[in-house]
Parts: structure tokens; C-alpha cells; sequence
């Protein structure tokens, strides 16, 4: 049993650094995905502001005329600090997915550390969500929106979202090679964990008592602890937002949580990437 062990963490060593190898790699595919997904577009990467842009006056329009959440001040700030990391984390998600199928002639081609593949996906969505930030913080000038002076946490805490979703994109990714449908099913889940998360509502207005046979649930409790994107969403509207520093207790919790995916879908991604040259 240790042997096996020894042998699992010397290989798990030897793919970190052919992974670190492929660094060069890594960063022709982010530019290759990001020139493909602008290819022909005559705005370019400025779709990249206008997406986000647009999506806040729609929700905007909608919450606060249509549907108006008045306990809400500034909404449209509020919006922003929501819908951007999780258009992020979808992006992400969805295209991650398919990064390994969708790339088949190279992984039947040319030996390399698959994963490679997904990683590049995330970083090019990453990319996407850096220019969009521009957007939120020409809003918060705009709402004369208070500064936090923990504002620097807020490169930690966009690293963080980027392990949880590769976390996930590892395991999604490598599962899709074997079963094509969970793009598929990812597509209908993500609609649902949209609704799911507080991107468009407060965490507070969940309730901490619900009834349910026999039983009284804090359903915003539940939501914290199994709902990652939703501590990471109130830890940007924590910075951006509120102006205050976030709960350091409950930012350590997130990070750990979000390392711990990362680290678990290394692992199965490894596995089950041994046979990706027969599969797809």
C-alpha cells in the first residue's frame, strides 16, 4: 500500500512539472482560443465590456422598475458584483468542459499534459473577466461607491475563483471524454445553479428558518456551505460593494474549499487521462 502511495505522489510530481514545462504551451492556446472566439468579430475584445454592460442594464431595468428590490441601494453595482464572477465561473465551466473533445487531432497527435487543455480554457475566460472588471470599477467611480481599504484582497480572492473552477473544469472535462452528454447536462445545471446563487437577490433575503417535514432549515446557511460560488460572490460584493473587509474566517473556509476541488480534480483528471487517446 505505501508503494502504490510513493508511486501516486512521484507521479503526480512528474506531471506538475512537465505541466510547469508546457507554461509556453499553455499560453499559445489561451491566445489561440481567445483570437478564435474574436475571430471575424469587428468590435473584438470589446464585446468583453459591452456584454457585461448590457446585462446590467437589462437586470437593472428588470429589478428595479419591473420587479424593484428596494431594500437594494446602487443595484446596478450590486449586479455587477455578482453577475461578473459568475459569468465568469459559467464561461469557464461551459467551455472548459469540451476543451479535451473539442481538441482531439492534438491529444491523438502529439504527447503532452492533457490537462493543459483545460487549464488554457480557464485562463482564457480569466482574461475575459479581468477586462470586464474594468466595467464594475468605471461603475463604482460613476456610483461614487466607497473604496475598501482590503481592495488588495481582491487579486486573492479572483485566484481562489480561478482554482474552484478548475477544480471543476478537470473532473467535467475528463468525465466528457468518456460520456458526451455532460456538456450537455452541465448547460441545464448551470441555468439552475444560476438561480441557485445570489447573483440577482441578497443572501439575505434567503430564510435562516424554513419548515419542512418536521424540519426547520437555515437555508442561507446551506447555502454557504454547499454553494462555493456563493461565498466567493459575497466575498466580491464584501470589496467591491460594501466597502468593508471580508470575514476572515469565512474567506480561509472558501480558499480551503476551493483548493481542496482543485486538488480532487488533479487527481481524478490524472486517472482517468490515461485512455483520452483511445476515447476521443
Amino acid at each position: 500500500m505505501r508503494i502504490r502511495s510513493t508511486l501516486i505522489k512521484f507521479e503526480l510530481v512528474e506531471r506538475l512539472q512537465q505541466l510547469f514545462e508546457c507554461r509556453e504551451m499553455i499560453l499559445n492556446l489561451v491566445v489561440r482560443e481567445l483570437k478564435a472566439r474574436y475571430k471575424s468579430s469587428v468590435l473584438g475584445f470589446l464585446w468583453s465590456l459591452l456584454n457585461p454592460l448590457g446585462m446590467m442594464l437589462v437586470f437593472s431595468i428588470v429589478f428595479t422598475i419591473v420587479l424593484p428590490m428596494r431594500d437594494i441601494q446602487r443595484y446596478p453595482i450590486f449586479l455587477l458584483c455578482g453577475l461578473l464572477p459568475w459569468d465568469y465561473f459559467s464561461a469557464g465551466v461551459l467551455t472548459g468542459t469540451g476543451s479535451i473533445v473539442s481538441n482531439a487531432n492534438l491529444v491523438k497527435k502529439a504527447y503532452f499534459p492533457r490537462e493543459v487543455l483545460p487549464i488554457a480554457s480557464v485562463l482564457a475566460n480569466l482574461v475575459n473577466f479581468l477586462l470586464a472588471l474594468l466595467v464594475l470599477f468605471g461603475a463604482l467611480i460613476v456610483f461614487r461607491s466607497p473604496w475598501s481599504p482590503w481592495l488588495w484582497l481582491l487579486p486573492v480572492v479572483i485566484v481562489i475563483e480561478t482554482c474552484f473552477i478548475m477544480g471543476v473544469v478537470l473532473i467535467l472535462s475528463a468525465v466528457n471524454v468518456y460520456y458526451r452528454d455532460t456538456a450537455m447536462v452541465m448547460e441545464v445545471l448551470m441555468r439552475a445553479w444560476f438561480f441557485l446563487t445570489p447573483v440577482v437577490y441578497a443572501m439575505d433575503m434567503l430564510p435562516t428558518g424554513y419548515h419542512v417535514l418536521g424540519l426547520t432549515l437555515d437555508v442561507r446557511r446551506i447555502m454557504y456551505i454547499l454553494n462555493p460560488m456563493s461565498s466567493l460572490i459575497s466575498t466580491y460584493r464584501d470589496l467591491l460593494y460594501w466597502g468593508y473587509r471580508t470575514n476572515l474566517d469565512f474567506f480561509l473556509r472558501t480558499a480551503a474549499t476551493s483548493l481542496a476541488v482543485l486538488a480532487f480534480g488533479y487527481w481524478v483528471f490524472v486517472r482517468l487521462s490515461r485512455s483520452f487517446g483511445e476515447e476521443v
